[in-house]
């Protein structure tokens, strides 16, 4: 029975668990020099503390890959496996732990947890840690806060009550140089930033997710956290990744950047090996969820 029982979880619980095929990805190991299965770089994220799956939002066979990374860290872990998302707010923690243990509805929970407009790219890991009781970090600084920074600058945040800061970081924070910034030049297409206030609210951004690993991992000691986010906050280990490593220097972490592209039949892994511990490249003919 309880056979029977696991394959009706996976197959129809999960469909994305189904349609994930190792023709669609390529895995890079930079560190090694090779590239590898998905099986043989579980053992090593296993391990670390925190493991970072930067994204891009609409690519579907990244979505696949995050969901079968995640149940097999889970394999490995088991309850000491969490998982960290950029998709919620920490303002909605309580609505999240709420649908998790099965006391509100899915619709209400999308409404309420003010889930983004692809949440169905990202149900299976909410419904997978639903049924496993995996704990899920709502992450992200609540976006009234980044805004208020993207008009008015840091010091926009100065006037929040103690009762509003409990969803932010601790403030102030310092903003990020060098290369970082210099990465942030290149997205935005432009040689210098307008105002500071724009690049002002990625730190905040950056710096509520760190700030909600790092706060998470005080109180369960033991916990190991998949984060996932969008590649930018992670690619070449700055942003939130180098936020998290100036909070904590001996945390043991990984990033993985996982994106599409044009190469990909024949990748040439040493113009993205300095992205991530692990480079992931996915099929571009594949269809985009958006």
């Amino acid at each position: 029975m309880k056979f029977y029982l696991f394959i009706f979880f996976v197959f129809f619980t999960f469909p994305a668990l189904s349609q994930l095929k190792s023709e669609n990805y390529k895995i890079y190991d930079s560190k090694a020099n090779k590239t590898c299965t998905l099986e043989e770089i579980i053992s090593a994220l296993s391990e670390k503390e925190v493991v970072f799956f930067g994204e891009e939002h609409n690519d579907p066979t990244g979505h696949q890959l995050e969901i079968e990374i995640l149940r097999m860290l889970h394999l490995k872990n088991g309850k000491n496996q969490a998982l960290s998302m950029e998709m919620f707010e920490t303002d909605v923690q309580l609505v999240l732990n709420e649908y998790l243990q099965n006391l509100i509805r899915e619709k209400n929970f999308i409404k309420e947890a003010r889930s983004w407009n692809n949440y169905t790219d990202y149900k299976p890991m909410i419904e997978f840690s639903r049924e496993q009781g995996i704990q899920v970090i709502a992450a992200n600084t609540p976006n009234r806060y980044v805004n208020i920074v993207t008009r008015k600058g840091l010091s926009g945040l100065d006037p929040l009550t103690k009762t509003a800061r409990k969803w932010l970081p601790p403030l102030p924070i310092d903003t990020a140089a060098g290369k970082y910034y210099d990465n942030f030049l290149k997205t935005m297409g432009v040689h210098k930033v307008p105002g500071m206030e724009i690049y002002q609210a990625q730190n905040l951004w950056d710096s509520g997710m760190a700030w909600s690993i790092i706060k998470y991992l005080k109180k369960y000691r033991q916990n190991k956290i998949f984060h996932v986010a969008g590649r930018f906050h992670s690619d070449e280990k700055l942003g939130t990744v180098a936020r998290v490593i100036k909070l904590r220097p001996s945390l043991k972490i990984a990033n993985i950047s996982s994106f599409s592209d044009n190469t990909f039949n024949n990748p040439d892994w040493k113009k993205f090996d300095h992205l991530g511990d692990y480079i992931i490249i996915t099929n571009p003919e594949l269809k985009r969820t958006y």
